[in-house]
């Protein structure tokens, strides 16, 4: 079953791509920041700098966890729900569940593997660099020296391995579920989880107020609710996206002509399968506002008290921004990953549509409105998740409701989001419709 696997992701090499690219930069993120923990464990580091590289790899190695979780998890199930009818055939021929499940897992565990082996190097690098940082910023001894050990390559290459082959076993099986008929019971316990991840996100904002203003960790309660208040409304995705395409369905069908229309029917068609490409969006738009209006106000608050910042406060701050920069990264790549698989797999649809009378530029426009319809949904529920912490640590921090910095961060944020939704997707369709509707309708996805 594992050759037959090969066999088949060469015939995908776009896929097994995208796949290999969320492996490969997950491992690279794991191991460059737990080889801190190797750095800090080494001989002769001075204890300031051994607790600020543990915090740095504590802090972000969770947030990289998660984050690989989400970017191969999206990817492997979009990959999966476009080979129904290679499962479905497999079944005919006389394949049983369990091999079908073993096979793409064990698929999913050899191209991590690989990307995991080819992260090696770059990790290096990456840690490397990222001791620099620490060195110019004060936080790390200047004589510290750069260790790559066994801490960073066992994490690296165990989480990368459990994420992928979790993440291939339950698309798998959600799969298996849809053509059962059993999907409901799946739909229901989607719901408890999304609910569940909002509770604790609750729990945490609300818990902001329990800190003490002196405490340098005062922003971890908020940044965690946010990030919780996102999976839970990432996990929720499919039902928020045809709330969004309720409220939007009436001007769309009125004033976005064929377009429009051909957009509003498959959202609510695919309405599942887009929201692989909803998680990054949601992710990405809560935890970067989030974080970055959160630092700009601790800033603040430091500079108004008159306060010299301290190396704890320094240290947080590069936390944040660097935490900042995995979540571009990882959103990104994310994003595009999913939108590149989805819209290529649909070469075959819309040979279709050209062929039942639609043009290229129809379809393009319809891809387009599909993009807005997806990135206002990501845009409005990730801010609602990012605006419950900022609005909790700068009513514990200041008294007000809201932050000073304004909306450039926010609108900075969104035209980042908006630019890799539509240029991937237009430039993926525009690619696809090169080819002839005959020959692209006669593809066997």
């Amino acid at each position: 079953m594992l050759q037959l696997a090969m066999r088949s992701v060469r015939q995908r090499p776009g896929r097994f791509f995208a796949t290999l690219l969320s492996a490969f930069l997950g491992a690279t993120v794991i191991m460059t920041f737990n080889s801190m923990l190797d750095t800090a464990g080494a001989s002769g580091v001075d204890p300031v700098s051994e607790e600020s590289l543990n915090s740095a790899a504590q802090v972000v190695g969770g947030y990289g966890t998660l984050l690989v979780f989400f970017a191969v998890a999206s990817t492997l199930t979009v990959n999966v729900r476009q080979r129904d009818a290679e499962i479905g055939l497999l079944h005919s021929v006389g394949a049983t569940p369990a091999q079908i499940k073993w096979m793409i897992t064990g698929e999913a565990v050899v191209v991590a593997l690989v990307g995991t082996l080819a992260a090696v190097g770059p990790a290096v690098l990456g840690g490397q660099v990222l001791l620099e940082q620490f060195k110019d910023s004060g936080q790390v001894a200047q004589d510290v020296d750069h260790v790559f050990g066994p801490v960073a390559l066992a994490t690296g290459i165990s989480i990368t391995l459990l994420a992928s082959a979790g993440a291939a076993f339950l698309a798998v099986r959600r799969a298996a579920k849809a053509r059962s008929g059993t999907r409901r019971r799946g739909v229901r316990v989607r719901v408890l989880a999304g609910c569940a991840a909002l509770a604790a996100g609750a729990s945490g904002v609300g818990a902001t107020f329990a800190m003490e203003k002196t405490e340098p960790m005062a922003m971890a309660p908020p940044a965690y609710g946010a990030i919780l208040l996102a999976v839970g409304l990432a996990i929720l995705s499919p039902a928020l996206l045809r709330l969004v395409l309720a409220v939007l369905e009436g001007p769309l069908a009125a004033f976005g002509g064929a377009g429009a229309y051909l957009a509003v029917r498959n959202v609510r068609r695919r309405a599942a399968e887009l929201s692989g490409t909803l998680m990054p969006l949601i992710l990405f738009v809560a935890l970067a506002t989030a974080t970055l209006y959160m630092q700009g106000v601790q800033n603040d608050a430091i500079k108004e008290s008159g306060l010299v910042r301290t190396v704890d406060d320094k240290n947080l701050e590069t936390l944040n921004f660097v935490i900042v920069g995995i979540i571009v990264a990882f959103a990104y790549i994310m994003l595009i990953n999913t939108l590149y698989a989805a819209t290529a797999y649909r070469r075959r649809e819309f040979g279709q549509e050209r062929l039942a009378g639609a043009t290229p530029a129809q379809v393009m426009r319809m891809i387009g409105w599909e993009g807005l319809l997806l990135t206002l949904a990501g845009v409005l529920y990730g801010s609602l998740a990012g605006l419950a912490g900022i609005v909790a640590f700068t009513r514990f921090r200041t008294g007000s409701s809201l932050p000073d910095q304004g909306l450039g961060l926010w609108l900075g944020t969104v035209a980042a989001a908006a630019a890799a939704t539509f240029l991937t997707s237009l430039l993926t369709a525009h690619r696809a419709l090169r080819v002839r509707a005959v020959t692209a309708a006669a593809v066997i996805a």
